[in-house]
């Protein structure tokens, strides 16, 4: 996708290659989802509706939406991580936490599919 390839350009090759890790994550975790760009963020969609965001900022990169349900669920796992209404904060000076990130991807997806009937 042309708005998502611009956006990954336009970062610090370190933020860039974070990215890129989540972007591969995803797909590999949530086959069948559609990349999407949207609110100027790069994000998948699977089953017409939105799985999950991820941008970068100065001094981390960020998963969205993280809800309520999942905090709970993962809470243990998150409590490391900076956390806000509706993100996880990763922050770039430390390694992306791969695990972490396929259990979230993971979680969207049943969270996605239950609330589509599936």
């Amino acid at each position: 996708m042309i708005e998502v390839r611009a956006y990954l350009a336009a970062l610090p090759p370190g933020a860039r290659r974070r990215l890129q890790q989540i972007r591969a994550i995803v797909r590999a975790a949530a086959p069948g989802a559609v990349e999407h760009f949207s609110y100027r963020m790069p994000g998948f969609r699977l089953d017409g509706r939105m799985l999950i965001w991820y941008a970068a900022f100065k001094q981390h990169t960020s998963l969205f939406p993280i809800t309520p349900a999942l905090v709970r669920a993962h809470g243990l796992y998150l409590s490391g991580y900076e956390t806000a209404k509706g993100t996880v904060r990763f922050p770039l000076t430390a390694p992306l936490p791969v695990p972490l990130v396929k259990r979230i991807v993971k979680a969207r997806v049943a969270e996605v599919r239950k609330k589509a009937g599936r």
